[in-house]
């Protein structure tokens, strides 16, 4: 296995390894610490299949089944479709997944550790690939909060809610998403957490709170928790803290739910684009797991 950093913020490139073929525990530490150390993976020209899929995703935690439970591989619901392809006039795939800043599953009880997409079908225009996925470092965020910021976030907690980013993606033009239903509301209700989280690999602080899902800081007059959210979404939205991934199809791109936030860049329009993704919780004991 070799890692090369990306001399950006985030990203390292990984080769060396084929993912049809299951890990070691020594490959399984090694990407946990990349993970850890640089935010975003790609693991370039994987033909891996959706039961290998599922299978390297499931070597880090459970696989999540999303809320809506819409649009999945046939026989595994945790491995969901991300595309704008329809067939027969209909959608094959969730077709405006991540378009905004946000953190995957932070509206869950157990968040989730990582996200993992592979390209099956990159949209590609006068061979530039289109759809890039945006990343922020959410330690280099905490780092550059002033003191007093840090003082002021510190033991405090934020309440998540997976309705909000739903239901801000259903006002967009021509966005074709139903309202949750109430049993599925009851499913994900708000959750809190810590807006200063100790990372379970890296065992530093990170700033856990994004624009997507975050609704208010808890126990905390709602014009200074807006205040301080605003303060908080300016210093994570910093030039030096942004990394971008240009796809390629058969990239397996691995990306650290709890130390990065990220945006899917919609600018491919009607060209095809299609990924596969597991959502994977962070319900292992991840410090043990990197000794």
């Amino acid at each position: 296995m070799r890692i090369t950093p990306s001399g950006q913020t985030l990203g390292a490139r990984i080769e060396g390894i084929d993912l049809q073929n299951p890990l070691s525990s020594a490959e399984i530490r090694e990407i946990l610490v990349a993970l850890g150390q640089h935010g975003v993976l790609c693991f370039p020209k994987q033909t891996l299949d959706v039961d290998a899929f599922a299978a390297f995703g499931s070597c880090f935690g459970g696989l999540e089944i999303n809320v809506a439970n819409m649009f999945h591989e046939p026989e595994h619901p945790e491995v969901m479709i991300l595309s704008n392809i329809k067939k027969d006039g209909k959608q094959i795939g969730l077709g405006d997944a991540g378009q905004g800043w946000h953190t995957d599953m932070s509206y869950s009880e157990t968040i989730a550790l990582t996200t993992i997409l592979h390209a099956q079908k990159v949209p590609v225009v006068n061979g530039a690939p289109l759809g890039n996925t945006e990343f922020r470092n959410m330690h280099a965020a905490y780092d550059g909060l002033p003191a007093d910021v840090k003082a002021r976030i510190e033991g405090r907690t934020a309440t998540h809610d997976f309705n909000k980013f739903w239901e801000m993606m259903r006002q967009r033009p021509g966005n074709t998403r139903p309202p949750l239903t109430e049993a599925q509301r009851k499913r994900k209700p708000p959750v809190s957490h810590p807006i200063a989280y100790t990372h379970p690999v890296t065992g530093k602080k990170v700033l856990y709170c994004t624009i997507g899902y975050v609704t208010h800081i808890d126990g905390m007059p709602a014009a200074e928790s807006e205040a301080l959210l605003d303060i908080l979404y300016r210093e994570q939205d910093r030039d030096q803290y942004l990394y971008a991934h240009r796809w390629t199809e058969g990239d397996v791109l691995m990306w650290d739910d709890i130390g990065t936030t990220h945006n899917a860049v919609a600018d491919y329009g009607d060209h095809p684009r299609y990924m596969r993704r597991v959502q994977v919780l962070a319900d292992r004991d991840y410090p043990a797991m990197v000794r």
